[in-house]
């Protein structure tokens, strides 16, 4: 399924990142046909794996590396990884150079409330190639896009969309990025994407304000009377 839309893509010498639909053995074996390198979440449609992955790292001790996120959007993130290369040569999938553990650990200021994440995963990454601090930013970055993604199919339904063919697709792509991009730039720290849409929805005129189209958000030009 992934495949195809890589074959036209120069992956040489890249981290491919891919939540569990995509942990597949071929998947794996043609990123490295290719010189590329994998970084996928391994989850219950690969139970075997998971649960080899959970029994290496259920008793697994002080963390390799950890890292604290400052506290924005009212909320302290601790993130804490274990690494592994015990697995290599046991576990039924391609070119493992490690296994790993990542615990996401979020605590409201505001509440106190506490909540944990934890996600497996496996690369072809050798810690020769990637220390725990590298595996835990290629897991970050990885679900930054899927972040973004999910905030315009939320807000456009971008993957029920039927423009399949020409530039159609890419066109609509990048019209509804620059929109989510100006609401971002007008954005209170309270209101989400989907409230601003429902007020313009009411509120036009609001439209063009945001856009600089009125003399009321457009700025003054110097010299006009």
């Amino acid at each position: 399924m992934a495949i195809p839309v890589l074959e036209d893509c120069d992956i040489a010498g890249k981290d491919v990142t891919a939540d569990a639909l995509l942990t597949q053995r071929a998947l794996a074996t043609y990123l490295i046909e290719q010189q590329a390198h994998y970084h996928f979440t391994v989850k219950g449609n690969q139970p075997t794996l998971e649960q080899d992955i959970a029994a290496q790292f259920a008793h697994c001790g002080a963390p390799d590396f950890v890292e604290v996120s400052p506290a924005d959007h009212g909320r302290i993130e601790t993130r804490r990884i274990w690494c592994s290369t015990t697995l290599n040569d046991y576990v039924d999938f391609p070119h493992v150079g490690q296994t790993f553990r990542i615990e996401r650990e979020c605590i409201q200021k505001k509440t106190g409330k506490r909540s944990l994440e934890v996600a497996l995963g496996i690369t072809s990454r050798t810690p020769q190639e990637a220390s725990p601090q590298r595996l835990l930013e290629v897991n970050r970055g990885h679900w930054a896009i899927e972040s973004v993604h999910y905030l315009i199919d939320w807000n456009f339904n971008e993957d029920r969309s039927r423009v399949r063919t020409g530039f159609g697709p890419e066109n609509l792509t990048r019209l509804r990025r620059f929109a989510i991009g100006i609401l971002k730039s007008f954005q209170k720290p309270s209101q989400s994407i989907a409230e601003m849409m429902r007020t313009l929805c009411f509120r036009t005129r609001l439209v063009f304000d945001y856009l600089r189209m009125t003399k009321n958000s457009a700025p003054a030009i110097p010299g006009a009377g």
